[in-house]
């Protein structure tokens, strides 16, 4: 019986060493390949697809925006960079971008829906319906009834979630705020389409909601006992812990007129 045949320590080390050499030439030479057909013109960026909310944007302008500030091709395009370029235009909140084998690029976007104007009369930043503040084009907004919210900056959401509720309560006198002020002391005040000014004073949601469901609940009441209706409110402080106090349009009191509950 033949002794099987051992190896030498030297001639197992040249052996592996040779097979790694020559993995790693395949390696270099499969690398360099990509690279060539990486820099081929057929992968070249020549265009991209847009798709989702282009309300406010037409491709043609984001197409000519945007491409400009990208570089590379299919395959060395910073998806990241295109994405913040997408995101830079007036009204786009939200864009998701894509490579579309062999040479473009596929976006998604996402636009901001206006809902109420922020700060002060003359600003002209936006709130969307996340109540979130974005700066655009106001005279491309479609509605011409949109409320104004204002108050500390980070609070647009707050702000928001408050006029969502107070609005369908002064729905009940067919009043609806235009409107909201948040102040840094925590008030709340707000104007409704008729002008009057009504002072909400300072709580959640809850607590206003619960002023504010007292005074329309007895406003017509009051009101009419000065042969007045509530579009004739002038102004209205709901800030008593037990009642509100009112000034109606033709009432001329030297006091202003209370409702107590109980």
């Amino acid at each position: 019986m033949k002794k099987p045949r051992i190896t030498p320590n030297d001639v197992r080390w040249m052996n592996l060493l040779s097979a790694t050499l020559m993995l790693a030439l395949a390696l270099l030479l499969l690398l360099a390949l990509l690279q060539w057909l990486t820099r081929l013109p057929q992968f070249a960026m020549a265009g991209i697809s847009v798709h989702g909310d282009i309300t406010h944007n037409n491709v043609l302008t984001l197409r000519a925006n945007v491409l400009p500030r990208l570089s590379g091709n299919f395959f060395s395009v910073d998806l990241a960079r295109a994405r913040s370029a997408f995101e830079a235009m007036p009204w786009v909140r939200r864009a998701s971008v894509r490579r579309q084998f062999p040479n473009r690029l596929s976006v998604t976007l996402q636009e901001h829906q206006a809902v109420a104007f922020w700060g002060a009369e003359n600003e002209s930043r936006l709130v969307n319906h996340f109540g979130e503040v974005f700066e655009a084009n106001s005279g491309e907004i479609e509605r011409d009834d949109l409320p104004r919210l204002s108050g500390p900056d980070g609070q647009s959401a707050q702000l928001l979630g408050m006029y969502h509720a107070v609005k369908d309560r002064f729905a009940a006198i067919e009043a609806a705020p235009v409107t909201l002020e948040l102040s840094g002391a925590g008030n709340w005040r707000l104007q409704l389409d008729s002008g009057a000014a009504i002072e909400l004073g300072r709580g959640s949601v809850d607590e206003v909601s619960a002023r504010i469901d007292r005074f329309v609940r007895t406003l017509t009441q009051v009101a009419s006992r000065y042969g007045r209706k509530p579009n004739s409110l002038e102004s209205a402080d709901l800030r008593y812990e037990q009642g509100y106090a009112l000034r109606l349009r033709g009432v001329t009191t030297a006091t202003e007129i209370k409702k107590k509950q109980g």
